[in-house]
């Protein structure tokens, strides 16, 4: 997908939203562009065990959906 398109979606998305889901969003781009050079990689090893776990967690039913979280973000 092109930088261009990815604009437009961006673009036609961001009316949708509530004020407070902009403002959430705003500060994850804002986090993601804050990049910590102290920071290492894990392995893939790891990374492989992290995902393993997490897909556990989601079968065990220890998730949580997105229809709560949108519901949570409106009492914010």
């Amino acid at each position: 997908m092109t930088a261009t398109a990815i604009k437009k979606q961006f673009d036609n998305y961001m009316p949708l939203l509530t004020t407070k889901q902009q403002e959430l969003l705003l500060e994850m781009a804002k986090s993601l562009l804050h990049i910590d050079t102290n920071e290492k990689q894990i392995s893939v090893e790891q990374y492989n065990k992290e995902i393993e776990a997490a897909v556990k967690r989601v079968r065990g039913g220890k998730s949580v959906s997105n229809d709560d979280v949108m519901n949570e973000m409106e009492k914010w």
